[in-house]
Order: structure tokens, then C-alpha cells, then sequence
């Protein structure tokens, strides 16, 4: 598994959850909500501490992700996390590694 997160990203999670330095962003794969990486399931974010981290990315002192918990969803895959200036929002997206 792989987590890639682009700058301006990393700068739109800081300003919309208020993250400052030393902050922990977890995520982590949903039933329901907005199908944005597989039929059926989403992508959730939560501001929580790691515990066994599958796959960890660090930027501005703030780290990002995924618990081994989701390996079975993100096994052999990348999690691409951009932002989407037009809409101001972010886009997920998930490819074989």
C-alpha cells in the first residue's frame, strides 16, 4: 500500500479540520457515503492517533494514515489524495500499486 498526498491537499486538510503541528489524520475505508474509490465504500477522514499504522506519510509536521485494520481495502494499492481548486475540494483516487 502506498498513501501519495499532494501540497495543496495537505494545505486544504490543514485550514478545513484546523490541524496544527504534531497532528495525526487517519484514513480509512467506509460503507456508503459518496462512492468516490469503489462501488460501495469511501474514503473517511478522522483527526485520531495511530495505532498500527499500515502506511504513514508525513508533511508539514503532520502525519497522514492508513491503519492496518483496512489493509483488506488498500492492500497492493495506491490512495492518490488531491485537491480540486475549482470545486475547493478533495478528490480520492485508487489505483493498483
Amino acid at each position: 500500500m502506498r498513501l501519495a498526498i499532494t501540497k495543496p491537499a495537505v494545505n486544504w486538510f490543514k485550514r478545513e479540520m484546523a490541524l496544527k503541528t504534531g497532528d495525526t489524520v487517519r484514513f480509512f475505508v467506509r460503507s456508503g457515503g459518496c462512492a468516490d474509490v469503489s462501488r460501495g465504500f469511501s474514503i473517511g477522514v478522522s483527526l485520531e492517533t495511530a495505532r498500527q499504522p499500515l502506511v504513514t506519510e508525513e508533511q508539514d509536521d503532520i502525519t497522514f494514515f492508513v491503519e492496518e485494520s483496512d489493509q483488506w481495502f488498500f492492500d497492493d494499492k495506491t490512495l492518490s489524495i488531491k485537491y480540486k481548486r475549482k470545486t475547493d475540494d478533495i478528490i480520492y483516487a485508487l489505483t493498483e500499486s
